[in-house]
């Protein structure tokens, strides 16, 4: 699985720039994600913030995520543009049937695959050597456009998952 992602970016957008993630409960098949890519586009065009066009940006990545982004440097993203990008989110989630705002549903990189594993399934799936220290973890809670370049798809270890399981790293 090819994990280049960062060339799609706009290159413009500030490293501070605000990021969103949205997680989808399985894979879109290929007309669906060109559909999705479709609204998104059509989305970001035109997403607003007290009458203001917002210098934003939209993409599925990977097939099953869902990045926002709004640059603020130059008009700042009020509570309605996000309550309007919510809107748009929970739409694709009826108009496909999936679920984007499922936080206990994990994403890693296992076998060359995006692989969905709930968090109460971490334990047992690192004891068993499903999930290891190394393997690569989207962390779809980053902030930033720096961030998601530098630390959204991260190996177990540097993750706030390292905390709930014994690491060789954490001297355990």
């Amino acid at each position: 699985m090819k994990l280049e992602f960062k060339h799609l970016l706009p290159e413009s957008f500030s490293p501070s720039s605000r990021v969103w993630i949205y997680q989808s409960s399985r894979i879109f098949s290929m007309s669906e994600a060109l559909e999705i890519e479709i609204g998104l586009r059509d989305f970001s065009a035109q997403w607003r913030s007290h009458g203001s066009e917002l210098e934003a940006y939209a993409n599925l990545f990977f097939g099953q995520f869902v990045v926002l982004m709004a640059d603020e440097t130059k008009a700042g993203v009020s509570g309605c543009s996000t309550d309007a990008s919510v809107h748009l989110i929970k739409k694709m989630e009826q108009q496909f049937q999936v679920d984007f705002f499922d936080r206990n549903t994990l994403a890693f990189v296992v076998k060359d695959k995006v692989q969905l594993l709930p968090l109460p399934q971490l334990a047992y799936a690192f004891k068993n050597s499903f999930i290891r220290e190394d393997t690569l973890y989207f962390n779809n809670l980053v902030a930033t456009k720096n961030d998601l370049e530098n630390r959204w798809i991260i190996p177990v270890r540097d993750s706030w998952l390292s905390s709930r399981l014994p690491l060789k790293t954490n001297g355990l």
